[in-house]
């Protein structure tokens, strides 16, 4: 594995075919391990950032590496997303008529994981998300902050290389939003993951190792 985990290198995403520009020429490097904030207001490309490095987008020029995979190979965006990338979405999506446990377990049944060794994840992902004693509770039975920290197990059942993060405190109150925040500022600590947070919140932002800021297309570090 390279020095740096995530590059990004002269990257260009727009819509509508080219009328509405979004990213222009970016680059950032990121090391395993690293907590990393991607700042910036609501619609200034952050979200379209995570995407292209997880691969749920493409660019219209530029090259991206994703620990060691291309996302802008077909080959290679099936093995990104079920093996190194784990998301966590502002609005959790998780499925109401299920468990904790079953909403958790859905993309380790899918990548075919033994069933003892995804019993083995599961209690260890409710233990660092504080969350065993709810294993058996629907969605509608759980807080907002309860729920989100069930997504991010979801992210986290198949042992991701990095966790992308997007806005995963939005739909939260504010206290509600903290905890959350800091178990996955944790998680880099506890279980090694590379942690990718596109926040508008400046507090977050200055919690990471370190800050991206994102405006008008353009990426630029944030010196701390």
């Amino acid at each position: 594995m390279s020095e740096h985990s995530i590059t990004v290198q002269n990257v260009c995403k727009s819509f509508e075919n080219g009328r509405i520009p979004v990213l222009k020429h970016v680059n950032l490097k990121i090391r395993h391990g690293q907590r990393v904030a991607l700042w910036g207001a609501s619609g200034s490309g952050k979200t379209t950032l995570l995407n292209l490095i997880g691969g749920l987008d493409l660019p219209d020029a530029g090259q991206l590496d994703t620990f060691g995979l291309n996302p802008t190979l077909e080959a290679h965006r099936l093995k990104l997303r079920r093996e190194v990338v784990g998301f966590v979405f502002q609005l959790h999506n998780l499925i109401p008529y299920l468990t904790v446990k079953e909403n958790i377990l859905i993309p380790a049944i899918a990548l075919g994981v033994p069933h003892a060794e995804a019993e083995s994840r599961l209690k260890e992902t409710l233990e660092i998300l504080k969350m065993s004693h709810r294993i058996d509770h629907r969605m509608q039975d759980l807080s907002g902050g309860e729920r989100q920290r069930t997504a991010i197990g979801r992210a986290l059942i198949n042992r991701p290389k990095v966790l992308l993060a997007d806005e995963p405190t939005g739909a939260l109150d504010e206290a509600t939003g903290d905890v959350v925040f800091e178990i996955l500022r944790g998680l880099a600590k506890d279980i090694g993951v590379t942690v990718v947070i596109a926040t508008h919140e400046r507090r977050f932002a200055e919690a990471c190792d370190r800050i991206f800021r994102v405006h008008s297309g353009h990426v630029e570090e944030v010196a701390q």
